[in-house]
């Protein structure tokens, strides 16, 4: 006879939506259905029932556990100048051990979001950010804009859950909303759109600061280049100007440009000025499931998001200086430890062959991939599959985490810890 048990209300970290509302049916032992469908949840729901891992490898080599945990130790021990990387795949108890871990050794720690957000978070440390929950985008909003941004592949529930459901101030759900989508090339989300805005590829700040100009009565020259056509500006201005309530959901097509950041920095002070007029918003599009976690916790232990080194026995920050990427492919870092992490490949070739010329430990779920074969690999449970945690939405909203499948693998803050211990 088959034991069966339904989870409701179960979080998923596919994604930084980190949608709260799955129900899992789990059946000797696997998922075996859950509902409703999202497009990147069942290769995720399958890796957990094919799970078959070993406590440690060294080198590809099986070892015990407790012999990873000594060797990594040592490694750290001797290391000048060790670098801690990842965290979007974690937890805040992971995301907190691993700052102690750094602290305590004077290391660098940076997360993903160095690969990812971090023009973003740079322009919203210099100009603000008038932000919100996504719960008040799906009881107020009326304008959703999408820029540089595509929900359906990269968040596929975002659209269904947020910015087109049916809320207090939008009972229509989808018929009280203007959806507009601004971005180079056709996307997915773009066939749902009522309005599409093909922009011109690495025009978007002339775009953003000809509708700051438009919002102030100022017509740009005939000569200026604007990105999109002027009638189309005049016409997303108007339609800003009027909402009752509006958002900008921006994504990688706006920040991973050359200076990015300014591209953000328009956008934002864009909102700002909105604002003098009626209600509106910015809010990134993540990716990773819990980077926002790894940005608030950084925050809470260093007063910094990401790109912190403790090597003078207090944090300093600097993105450029002590971001993992930029680190490794000046050859700085010694040892690597590698924590949920993700966007290695990323990274330039010569930062890569540099992570396999010196030890590095990767504490990792065992279907994990990284492009190299690192000299220690430790397997980990999965928060919200075989342990209990917290993650953060997109918006910074704590989720709780909760178990619905049995493991004897260690949580990646049970490993830092136990590291921490045996220095």
């Amino acid at each position: 006879m088959s034991d069966e048990k339904i989870f409701e209300d179960v979080a998923c970290t596919v994604c930084a939506c980190v949608c709260d509302d799955l129900r899992v049916t789990v059946r000797d032992g696997r998922i075996s259905d859950y509902q409703p469908f999202c497009s990147r949840i069942g290769n995720w729901f399958e890796q957990q029932n094919s799970r078959r891992s070993v406590p440690a490898t060294r080198s590809g080599t099986e070892i015990s556990l407790d012999t990873a945990i000594d060797e990594t130790a040592s490694i750290l021990r001797q290391a000048k100048s060790p670098l801690f990387y990842g965290l979007s795949q974690s937890s805040t108890e992971g995301q907190r051990a691993a700052v102690a871990l750094a602290d305590r050794l004077g290391a660098t720690i940076d997360t993903t979001a160095s690969e990812g957000h971090a023009p973003s978070i740079l322009a919203l440390q210099q100009v603000g950010e008038s932000t919100c929950s996504l719960g008040e985008i799906r009881n107020r909003a009326d304008l959703v804009i999408y820029w540089g941004s595509d929900p359906i592949q990269w968040q596929p529930r975002h659209l269904e859950r947020y910015s087109m459901r049916q809320g207090m101030l939008t009972p229509g759900g989808r018929s009280d909303r203007t959806l507009v989508v601004v971005d180079t090339k056709r996307t997915a989300t773009s066939n749902l759109a009522d309005i599409v805005l093909n922009i011109e590829p690495h025009q978007d700040f002339e775009a953003l600061w000809t509708l700051r100009g438009l919002l102030q009565g100022i017509d740009p020259t005939d000569r200026a280049s604007t990105g999109l056509p002027l009638d189309q500006l005049k016409d997303l201005a108007r339609r800003m100007r009027s909402c009752r309530c509006g958002i900008i959901f921006f994504g990688y097509g706006l920040v991973l440009q050359p200076m990015g950041n300014h591209n953000v920095e328009a956008l934002l002070q864009l909102v700002t000025d909105l604002n003098q007029e009626t209600r509106f918003y910015a809010r990134r599009m993540r990716v990773g499931g819990d980077v926002s976690g790894a940005d608030s916790v950084l925050c809470w232990q260093t007063g910094y998001p990401f790109s912190v080194n403790f090597a003078r026995g207090y944090p300093r920050y600097n993105p450029n200086e002590y971001s993992a990427a930029d680190m490794l492919e000046r050859g700085e870092p010694d040892a690597v430890v590698l924590v949920g992490s993700t966007r290695l490949e990323s990274f330039p070739s010569a930062a890569l062959k540099h992570l396999e010329r010196i030890p590095t430990i990767l504490i990792e779920h065992p279907y994990g991939v990284v492009p190299f074969q690192p000299e220690l690999r430790i397997t980990t449970a999965v928060y919200g599959i075989h342990r209990h945690g917290t993650a953060y939405r997109m918006d910074e909203v704590p989720i709780p985490l909760r178990p619905l499948l049995a493991s004897t693998d260690p949580s990646d803050g049970d490993v830092l810890s136990r590291i921490h211990a045996a220095l």
